[in-house]
């Protein structure tokens, strides 16, 4: 089944403010909260297609792909297919830490709040023959990892625990609150177990040495990257960041492109720009060249007469567009190399040349503009 488009979803133009988006997102993620809609699996689904919805259009970088490429754009990308744990994650930055039905219904299910880790971010260089074609590159990262003595919990076997003293192991403090609806029962994560109900009674004597359950190691990360990414582009791993204290969920590792630059070919969205000089004689008589393309060489041919500023098309030598929708195309702009010192000999030559009436400028009244002919070979 085909997915909605995230701007119906939540019911928002594709104009509206970033505040909008978050409104109408709290609207319907109360409206189909689980706790509120038990054992409700049409509620289930909408309040996922919510989040996943928001997830997108609530950062403005997925924002503006998603504008771009729509659902394909996300493909390969963070964004899609969350599962439950990274929608309740979300809430704190919508409603301020944990479900927002934990005040006003006790919690509903007594789902915990997952826990989860920081993101890390790098740099990827890439040049213009692996960003026309895609690659698989393996870069070293170094991420704090769960111990394996005690799987990131910091207790001794990761089995070493005790009931939470301030909250009796439920892991909410719940009190009376009075509110304009009349009384109402109150419960929040407790501040002493974060919610896990249960605290270390004994530290692991591991390679984390009981601090945090965490240890820093280097690892080595295969990174697929589509044919057709740009500059400033972020792709997002998910659970390559780092784990949280105490274990959780790890975060993501966020990778921006930067494009190398080459250095005769120029690159303008899925186009190549290649600059030729040629002599006037070339210009004038007509001849065959080689130029540069991506991943090698082609033979293009100069037509006798050919002016300053004419540009030539080598279809299909341009940049894949992302998730494979057509090439782009290498225009090739030539230019007339003009000598700026003659011998005596080629001085005389040319001097008798200078009056000829073939080397008198006569620009032809259809001859079109330097921008009309941009114009049609970019339409």
């Amino acid at each position: 089944m085909a997915k909605r488009d995230y701007y119906e979803v939540l019911g928002v133009s594709k104009n509206s403010s970033e505040e909008e988006i978050k409104k109408a997102y709290r609207k319907l993620a109360i409206k189909y909260h689980p706790d509120k809609n038990p054992g409700n699996k049409e509620a289930e689904e909408k309040f996922k297609e919510a989040a996943e919805a928001y997830e997108v259009l609530s950062n403005a970088d997925k924002r503006a792909r998603y504008d771009r490429f729509g659902h394909q754009g996300m493909d390969g990308f963070s964004g899609g297919g969350m599962n439950m744990e990274d929608i309740f994650s979300q809430f704190s930055d919508i409603f301020g830490g944990g479900s927002p039905f934990g005040d006003f219904f006790g919690g509903g299910s007594g789902r915990q709040q997952v826990k989860r880790g920081t993101n890390l971010r790098i740099k990827l260089k890439l040049n213009l023959e692996e960003v026309a074609e895609g690659v698989e590159k393996k870069i070293k990262v170094k991420r704090y990892v769960a111990c394996d003595s005690c799987k990131g919990t910091g207790a001794k076997n990761g089995t070493s625990f005790k009931n939470c003293a301030t909250c009796n192991g439920t892991g909410q403090i719940r009190r009376v609150v009075n509110t304009m609806l009349g009384q109402m029962m109150s419960a929040t994560t407790c501040p002493t177990c974060n919610g896990a109900g249960r605290t270390v009674s004994e530290r692991c004597d591991g390679a984390c040495g009981g601090k945090d359950g965490l240890v820093l190691q280097e690892e080595v990360i295969s990174v697929k990257v589509p044919a057709g990414v740009e500059e400033g582009m972020q792709l997002s791993m998910a659970g390559k960041g780092n784990f949280p204290p105490g274990g959780g969920v790890a975060g993501d590792l966020l990778i921006m492109i930067e494009e190398e630059e080459h250095p005769t070919l120029k690159r303008e969205g899925k186009n190549i720009h290649y600059e030729q000089y040629i002599s006037f004689i070339d210009a004038a008589l007509g001849t065959t060249l080689e130029v540069p393309t991506i991943g090698g060489r082609a033979r293009i041919n100069i037509e006798p007469g050919t002016q300053s500023g004419k540009i030539l098309r080598l279809k299909n030598k341009g940049i894949k567009e992302l998730n494979g929708y057509g090439i782009g195309d290498q225009l090739i702009h030539i230019n007339i190399w003009t000598p700026k010192q003659l011998t005596k000999e080629e001085r005389a030559l040319l001097e008798k040349l200078k009056n000829s009436e073939n080397f008198s400028p006569k620009p032809e009244k259809s001859e079109k503009s330097f921008m009309e002919r941009m114009k049609e070979y970019f339409s």
